[in-house]
C-alpha cells in the first residue's frame, strides 16, 4: 500500500482524479459481468409483459413467478446458467419462452438440474428453443395444458446412464409435445401423466426414446424414432393410442422397437416398425382377461423378430397388418400354446405358402407359426451364434417335414391375406 501511495503522490491532482475515475469505472464494468440484468428485467416487468432479447449471452439462473413472455429476437440469444441448479425456473401460469438457446445447468441428478424447470403451472409454452450442455432438458412437474413446440433438445454428453432425460413429465396432464428434435439424451419419461399428445417429434440416439409408466389416455402420433436402444416403452398404461409412427433401427443386440407390458385398451395402428432386433416385444399376464392390445394396419418388416411374446400369448387383436422380410414372424420365450382369446386374421405374411383357389384374396388354409428348432437357440445361448444361419433354417425345414417332437403352435391367422394389400 505504501508503494502504491507513493506512486499516486507523485502525480498531479488532476492525474490522480482521472486515474481514480478509471478505476471506479473498471470496477463497475467487472461487477456488471456478474450482475444478472435479465433477472432484474424479469422482476421489474409487469405481469403479461414481453421481454425481447437481442443477440448476446444473458446470465442465468432465472426465476419467473409471473405471466411473462421472453423472446429471442436474434439467432444467438443465449441464457447461460451458472453451472448449478436449473437455468430457467418457471413457477407461474402463462409463461412463454421462444427462440432462445439455454445452456450450462447444474449436474445434480437428485435435484433434477435442467435447462427449464416448470413446477405446478398451466398454459405455458416453450417453443423454437435450443437446449444443450445441460443435465436434464425440460422438467415438467405437475404441469397442465402447456405446449412444447419445435425445440432442439439434447443434454451433456456423459455416459448414457449418467445423462439426464430430455423431457420428464411427472403428474402432468393435457400437454402437447409437438415437432421437437430430441436426441442424444437418456430418456423421455411420463409417469402418472395422462391425456398428453406427442406428435411430429423426432427421437434419435436416445436410450428409451419414450418411456411411459402408470399413465393413461396418451396419444403418440406421426413421430419418428431412429437409432434408439428402445423406441417406445409402455409399462402400466390404459387407453393409449399409438398412430402412424415410424419406429426404425433400434440399436444393440436387444434393440427393441416397441416394448409393451401391463396395458389395457392399447391401440397400435398405422405404424411402420422396421430394422429392429425385436420389432414388438409383448409381455402378457397369465391371469389377465379381456382384450388388452389392438394391432391394426401396421407394417412390421425387416426385423430379426417381428413379434416377441414373453409369458402368455393372449388377449390380442392382430388384424390387417403386413409382416414381411422378418427373420422370424413370431417368437415366445415361455411355454404355452396359442390362446383362444386372440383374434388374428386378415394379415399378410410373406412366409405363407398356401393357396387361394377361389381368388377371394384370402388363403384357403390358416397361416400357422410353430416353434421347431428355434427352441434350441432360445434355451442355449451358445446356439444363438447360429441364429438365422442356413443350418438353423435347414433344421427347421426338416422338422416341419418330419417332426420328432410335437412343436408349439404360437400363432394362427385363420384368414391370411394371400397377396400384399
Amino acid at each position: 500500500m505504501q508503494i502504491l501511495w507513493k506512486r499516486f503522490t507523485s502525480f498531479t491532482d488532476v492525474e490522480v482524479q482521472n486515474r481514480m475515475k478509471f478505476l471506479i469505472l473498471f470496477v463497475i464494468f467487472i461487477s456488471s459481468l456478474f450482475a444478472n440484468s435479465l433477472q432484474e428485467a424479469v422482476d421489474q416487468a409487469s405481469a403479461g409483459a414481453v421481454i425481447k432479447l437481442q443477440n448476446g449471452i444473458y446470465h442465468g439462473n432465472i426465476l419467473i413467478k409471473k405471466p411473462l413472455t421472453i423472446i429471442g429476437v436474434g439467432n444467438q440469444v443465449e441464457i447461460r446458467g451458472e453451472g448449478r441448479g436449473s437455468v430457467v425456473r418457471i413457477q407461474s401460469a402463462h409463461v412463454r419462452l421462444k427462440n432462445i438457446i439455454i445452456t450450462n445447468s447444474g449436474k445434480n441428478m437428485r435435484s433434477i438440474d435442467a435447462a427449464i424447470s416448470l413446477k405446478q403451472v398451466k398454459y405455458c409454452e416453450i417453443s423454437h428453443c435450443t437446449l444443450k450442455n445441460v443435465l436434464y432438458g425440460i422438467d415438467m412437474d405437475m404441469v397442465q395444458n402447456s405446449l412444447v413446440l419445435q425445440n432442439d433438445i439434447t443434454v451433456a454428453k456423459n455416459d448414457i446412464a449418467l445423462r439426464g432425460n430430455a423431457l420428464k413429465l411427472y403428474y402432468s396432464h393435457y400437454n402437447t409435445i409437438e415437432a421437437n428434435n430430441i436426441h442424444d439424451a437418456r430418456d423421455v419419461t411420463l409417469r402418472y401423466s395422462h391425456h398428453n399428445l406427442f406428435q411430429k417429434n423426432k427421437f434419435a440416439h436416445n436410450r428409451f426414446a419414450t418411456h411411459l409408466e402408470l399413465s393413461n389416455a396418451n396419444i403418440f402420433k406421426n413421430n419418428s424414432y431412429m437409432y434408439n436402444s428402445v423406441g417406445m416403452m409402455f409399462m402400466g398404461a390404459k387407453d393409449t393410442q399409438v398412430i402412424a409412427n415410424k419406429i426404425y433401427s433400434s440399436t444393440g443386440a436387444a434393440g427393441i422397437g416397441v416394448m409393451i407390458g401391463s396395458v389395457s385398451n392399447f391401440v397400435f395402428t398405422g405404424n411402420s416398425v422396421r430394422y429392429n432386433a425385436k420389432g414388438i416385444y409383448i409381455q402378457g399376464a397369465e391371469k389377465a382377461r379381456g382384450m388388452k392390445r389392438f394391432f391394426k394396419n401396421n407394417e412390421i418388416a425387416y426385423n430379426a423378430e417381428a413379434l416377441h411374446f414373453h409369458a402368455s400369448i393372449r388377449d390380442n387383436m392382430i388384424v390387417h397388418n403386413k409382416f414381411f422380410g422378418n427373420i422370424d414372424d413370431v417368437l415366445k420365450d415361455i411355454g404355452g400354446d396359442f390362446d383362444a382369446s386372440n383374434v388374428v386374421e386378415y394379415n399378410y405374411w410373406d412366409r405363407y405358402d398356401g393357396f387361394d383357389a377361389n381368388s377371394d384374396g384370402i388363403g384357403d388354409t390358416p397361416y400357422r407359426v410353430y416353434q421347431h428348432a428355434d427352441l434350441l437357440w432360445q434355451e442355449n445361448n451358445k446356439v444363438k451364434f447360429f441364429y438365422a444361419a442356413p443350418v438353423m433354417s435347414l433344421l427347421d425345414f426338416l422338422l416341419k417335414l418330419a417332426p420328432f417332437i410335437e412343436p408349439d403352435l404360437i400363432m394362427e391367422d385363420k384368414k391370411p391375406i394371400f397377396r400384399s394389400f
